[in-house]
């Protein structure tokens, strides 16, 4: 019987590594990929006893693949000796988005929204404190925007950034927010740690960031997040252009068009829709909100 396909299309790793034989079977990393979407598969962390009982396995073997995963930072241990996944695996899902060719599954969408709003189009991903410009659709005007794939951008000055880093767990936000240098690009750059949270707060508010000239003068972003399956924000797509054009009034409209964009993207990459999401229950947890 063939085993269930994961909303990628792929068998799950677990089964993939089961079913390796001869020299490339390797039973400890079985273990250890099984380990992994035992507690994927969990909404709380799992004590050792637990994993044990859901995996049929002897204590000292379920040990080791924890010991491993732990010093690699793929799983963590919580204060109540429990064990989740570990952020590592978020910045190798990252890393993995940025490897894919996430441009040619978005690209069909993007043209349609540059041609719907008549601006510019970005998809970006996060990397560390930076967004990093995957793709770029320019509309027929001749006054577009000079951005180039490739290169990158401050996090807190760019709507894609705060689109992004709003829908980040609360631990990976912390330690991205630690890291940055603020720097004043225009008058209006966000320039501390306590206006940046707060631009998030809105951010999770109305579903989309805007960059109000913060980089550039003249300029005006609105950018919105493209989830996974689990209601994390992978990359996010912006519509850019002068402030001219894009302007107070018009940016409600614009955003609408944007988002119905980015929910198609993300409905694309296996998103489901659900009645809570999941993305607002770890900010409240965290910050009593």
């Amino acid at each position: 019987m063939t085993p269930p396909l994961n909303s990628f299309g792929a068998m799950p790793l677990s089964e993939v590594v089961a079913r390796a034989d001869g020299p490339y079977q390797l039973h400890g990393l079985e273990r250890a990929v099984s380990v992994l979407e035992a507690l994927s598969e969990s909404d709380v962390p799992l004590s050792l006893g637990e994993i044990c009982r859901r995996m049929k396995l002897h204590k000292s073997t379920a040990h080791r693949s924890l010991m491993v995963l732990e010093r690699s930072a793929l799983i963590e241990r919580t204060h109540e000796n429990r064990f989740r996944l570990g952020l590592k695996l978020y910045e190798l899902g990252n890393r993995a988005v940025e490897q894919t060719d996430l441009r040619a599954r978005v690209h069909p969408f993007f043209r349609r929204l540059a041609a719907d709003v008549g601006e510019t189009v970005h998809l970006g991903v996060l990397q560390k404190a930076s967004v990093v410009y995957l793709d770029k659709v320019e509309p027929k005007r001749r006054v577009c925007m000079s951005s180039k794939c490739g290169t990158s951008n401050p996090v807190y000055c760019t709507s894609m950034g705060k689109a992004m880093l709003a829908y980040q767990p609360p631990e990976t936000i912390e330690k991205i927010i630690a890291k940055i240098r603020f720097v004043r690009y225009t008058h209006k750059t966000l320039c501390s740690q306590e206006t940046l949270l707060k631009s998030l707060e809105r951010v999770r508010h109305r579903g989309y960031a805007i960059d109000d000239e913060e980089i550039e003068l003249g300029v005006r972003c609105i950018g919105a997040p493209v989830f996974d399956e689990n209601h994390w924000a992978i990359a996010a797509v912006s519509v850019s252009g002068p402030s001219s054009r894009i302007t107070a009034q018009s940016v409600p409209e614009i955003a609408e068009r944007l988002l119905r964009c980015c929910r198609e993207i993300s409905a694309s990459l296996g998103l489901r829709p659900k009645k809570r999401s999941p993305v607002m229950s770890p900010f409240l947890r965290h910050y009593g909100k």
